[in-house]
């Protein structure tokens, strides 16, 4: 075994570990968490404006 067989091994393990990646990102039983976690940021705001409402009804 030389090195370009080793070159090859880990091309083709890298391949399958991306293509692996890929189906675990793009599969329906994660959509639900990845839109979740996409939302993050927003969460905040949300929280900030029923605050201000809450403040506006109380004055």
């Amino acid at each position: 075994m030389d090195i370009n067989d080793l070159r090859g091994l880990s091309t083709a393990f890298l391949m399958f570990a991306f293509i692996g990646l890929c189906f675990w990102a793009y599969s329906k039983k994660r959509k639900k968490s990845f839109d979740d976690a996409a939302n993050l940021p927003f969460a905040d705001e949300e929280l900030n404006q029923r605050t201000l409402q809450e403040e506006e009804k109380n004055d």
